[in-house]
Order: structure tokens, then sequence, then C-alpha cells
């Protein structure tokens, strides 16, 4: 299928997207099946927060995570989350995917799922370099490419560039899922649904393209 791809707008440091996470997996399946690739685009959920976390802010994201956890299923490692101190600053998460994006398209979905597992289920602070490296490196992207592309000014331009475009198309929740034919943009879903309701519309989708 020519010029066909899925968008995946997210965060990977937004607890919906974590809770997203297996249903985009099977789409992606889905649609691979049919050669339409997985595009990831990166949102900035909480971006350029200098400040640490108040505790009003904190147990407001923490009720999200248990909404997310019981909607979902996905795994949260509650205890000592957020923990006094921490900038809840996505902007570095989503640099790596723009670099994993830039460096090895291939390993990026992979090495998001890795910053996901990391923060929500194993409590490690992902808004520092040395985990986003560490993480890479698991993911399979080379340590010393992957840190110096993600200190380089361009991949702070090219993540603020996701923002701007995300934020150009009106998009103000995520996840949000599109699929684009021929620079043709269909909504898929804008925020968590299940895989169920989802399938179905894609499979549509993909039918289309093949009669068209």
């Amino acid at each position: 299928m020519s010029n066909a791809r899925l968008l995946y707008v997210m965060d990977p440091m937004c607890s919906w997207c974590w809770g997203f996470s297996p249903v985009v997996a099977a789409l992606a399946e889905q649609a691979a099946a049919a050669g339409v690739p997985l595009h990831l685009v990166a949102g900035g959920l909480r971006t350029g927060h200098g400040a640490a976390l108040d505790n009003h802010t904190r147990r407001y994201i923490l009720e999200h995570w248990q909404a997310v956890n019981q909607a979902t299923g996905q795994p949260f490692q509650f205890d000592g989350a957020l923990p006094d101190g921490f900038v809840y600053d996505t902007e570095p998460a989503c640099r790596a995917l723009v670099v994993a994006r830039a460096l090895a398209p291939e390993l990026t979905w992979p090495l998001v799922r890795l910053i996901q597992q990391a923060f929500y289920a194993e409590g490690r602070d992902v808004t520092q370099a040395s985990t986003l490296v560490a993480l890479a490196e698991q993911a399979g992207i080379p340590r010393i490419e992957f840190a110096t592309a993600f200190d380089a000014a361009a991949s702070h331009e090219a993540t603020s560039a996701d923002f701007t475009w995300v934020q150009d198309l009106g998009i103000a929740g995520f996840p949000t899922l599109l699929a684009e034919r021929d620079g043709q943009l269909a909504l898929l879903t804008n925020g968590y649904q299940p895989l169920a309701e989802l399938q179905p519309l894609l499979g549509r989708w993909l039918e289309r393209g093949t009669h068209a």
C-alpha cells in the first residue's frame, strides 16, 4: 500500500499511552501485515516544567495512574512513585523517541515501550539522560551514537518540530492514532479505546486502501 502509515501521536510519559501500549502493538501488527508501517510522533505532554511536583499535582497524577491501571490492567509501581523533588518534564523522553526515529526507525517503538516500562512499572527516572541512554542501548541502538545525537541541537529542534506539528493539527490529548494515506489523515481514536473497538475501524481503512 503506497504512501500509507499509522501515525501514533503520544508521549512516553503519558499514563493513558502506557495503558494503550498493548492496543497499539496489536494494531501496528495488523497494519504491518498490510504493508503499512507505524510512525511515532512526540506529543509533548508536559515540557519545560522546571519545578518539582507539588503534593496536589502529584495526587492528581497518581489518581490518573490508578484509573489507567484499573481500565487497562497495565502494571504500575505506586510505591515511592513520583518522589519528592521529581520534575515531571516529558521533553527528554520525547527527544529519545525523536532520536531513535532518526537513527533506527524500526527501534523507535521498542525503545518507547522500554521507557514506558521503566517509568511506570519499575519506577525509574526517565527524565535523566543516563537512563534514556541505557534504555536505548537495551533497545539495540549504539550507546555513543544515541548519547551524541540526544545532546545535539538538531535533536532539540526536531523534538520541538514534533510538538509544533501536533499543536498545529489541534491534537489536545494523547494517545491519538491517525491513519494517513496519500497525505489524507483519518482519525482512528483520540484517547484510550480498547482493541475490540479499534481493530474493525483499522481493518476497514486498510481494506479501502487495497481497493483504491
